[in-house]
C-alpha cells in the first residue's frame, strides 16, 4: 500500500491568508484543492512538500459568474462536476463542460477542481511509477535523476502535458488570475505553459491561481476531441482543440491546439494559416489537418505507439473541423 509522507496541513480562510502561509512555508510548501494530482504524486514520492495548504475553506475561490456577452469567471476550486453540470456553462460554454466531462471518472470529478486540472503535473511512463520502481532503473531527470529515459541522449525532460481543458482554454483565448505577495496579474492560457517537462508553467511557486476567465462568446465556436484507450478514466494520449470564427462558411479566425503530444499545448499555426480566409470545406479541412500533423512530436512516454498517435492527429483534426463546419458529429463524452 502506498502511503502519504508526513506533512503539516493548513486550512486558510482567505486568499490573503493562503498566500501569506505559502510564503512562510518556504519554497517546498504546496497548495492543494481536490488533491487528485498532488496526493498520488506524494504517495509515489514525486512531490514531498512538508507543508500542504488546503484551499477548501476559501469561498471566493469557488463558483461561476458573469455572462456570455462580457465573459465568465470560474473559481479555481470549482469542482469538475460543477463545470460539467452548471446550467450557465452548459448553455453558453458547452465545449468547456464537454471537455471537463471527458476527465477521469465521476468520483474523481467530484473531488478534482478546474484549477487543479489546468495546473496538472506533466506525465510520463517512467515518471508516474512508485518510488521503488523508479529507484530500480535509476531515477529520471524529472525527479532525482540525470537522464530522460524517453530520450536518453536528450538534455531535457519530455514528460507530457495531459490536461483535457488546457488545449481548449488556449484555443478559445481564456486567461487566469494569479495572486502572490507581490500583487496579482492576469495571464493568458497561451502564455501559462512552457515547453519543458519539468519547468512546465510560467507561474511562480508562490503564486496562487484564484480564477479562470472565459472570453465573451462573440460568435466563435469551438470543440475538443480526445483520444484514449478507455472511454473513461484515462488521460489523453492526444487532445485536439479547435476554435473558429466564421463569416458564413469562410474562416476569419482560427486557433488549433494539440495536447498529449508534447510537454506543452502545441499550437498548430500552420493549420491555422491554411484555414484563415478559406471556405471550411473538405479540401480545406484536409489541408489544415495535414499541416497540424507536422508539429506533433509524440514520444514513447504514454499509451499507444507513438507513430500511430502522430497519425491520429490528422484524423482527429479532420473530425474536429468537420464538426465545426456542421458536417460531422460531435465526439462522445
Amino acid at each position: 500500500m502506498l502511503r502519504l509522507p508526513t506533512f503539516r496541513y493548513l486550512r486558510p480562510e482567505s486568499v490573503e491568508q493562503a498566500v501569506a502561509w505559502r510564503t512562510d512555508g518556504g519554497p517546498e510548501a504546496a497548495f492543494v484543492a481536490g488533491g487528485t494530482d498532488l496526493y498520488p504524486n506524494m504517495k509515489r514520492r514525486q512531490q514531498t512538500p512538508p507543508i500542504v495548504i488546503g484551499l477548501g475553506r476559501i469561498p471566493e475561490l469557488r463558483g461561476i459568474s458573469g455572462d456570455s456577452d462580457t465573459g465568465a469567471r470560474v473559481g479555481a476550486t470549482t469542482t469538475l462536476t460543477r463545470v460539467c453540470e452548471d446550467p450557465f456553462l452548459v448553455e453558453h460554454y458547452p465545449e468547456v463542460s464537454r471537455a471537463a466531462r471527458t476527465i477521469s471518472t465521476p468520483l474523481l470529478r467530484n473531488m478534482g477542481t478546474i484549477g487543479g486540472n489546468v495546473l496538472l503535473d506533466t506525465r510520463c511512463n517512467y515518471y508516474d511509477q512508485t518510488y521503488e520502481w523508479r529507484r530500480s532503473i535509476d531515477f529520471c531527470m524529472k525527479k532525482e535523476g540525470t537522464i530522460c529515459w524517453v530520450a536518453p541522449s536528450s538534455p531535457r525532460c519530455w514528460a507530457v502535458q495531459s490536461s483535457d481543458l488546457v488545449p481548449l482554454l488556449c484555443a478559445i483565448g481564456g486567461s487566469v488570475r494569479l495572486v502572490s505577495p507581490r500583487g496579482e496579474r492576469e495571464l493568458a492560457f497561451r502564455d501559462l505553459y512552457r515547453d519543458d517537462g519539468i519547468d512546465y508553467l510560467n507561474k511562480q511557486p508562490d503564486e496562487l491561481l484564484t480564477d479562470l476567465r472565459l472570453p465573451a462568446r462573440d460568435g466563435w465556436r469551438a470543440t475538443y476531441w480526445k483520444l484514449r484507450r478507455r472511454e473513461a478514466f484515462d488521460f489523453p494520449v492526444l487532445g485536439v482543440a479547435a476554435c473558429l470564427r466564421l463569416d458564413g462558411d469562410v474562416v476569419r479566425e482560427a486557433h488549433l491546439y494539440l495536447g498529449g503530444v508534447g510537454s506543452w499545448p502545441i499550437e498548430a499555426t500552420g493549420a491555422c494559416d491554411v484555414l484563415v480566409g478559406r471556405r471550411l470545406d473538405e479540401e480545406t479541412i484536409q489541408a489544415a489537418a495535414a499541416q497540424a500533423y507536422r508539429p506533433a512530436k509524440p514520444l514513447d512516454n504514454t499509451d499507444f505507439h507513438m507513430t500511430w498517435r502522430k497519425h491520429m492527429v490528422r484524423r482527429y483534426v479532420e473530425g474536429a473541423l468537420r464538426e465545426l463546419s456542421g458536417d460531422g458529429a460531435a465526439p462522445r463524452d
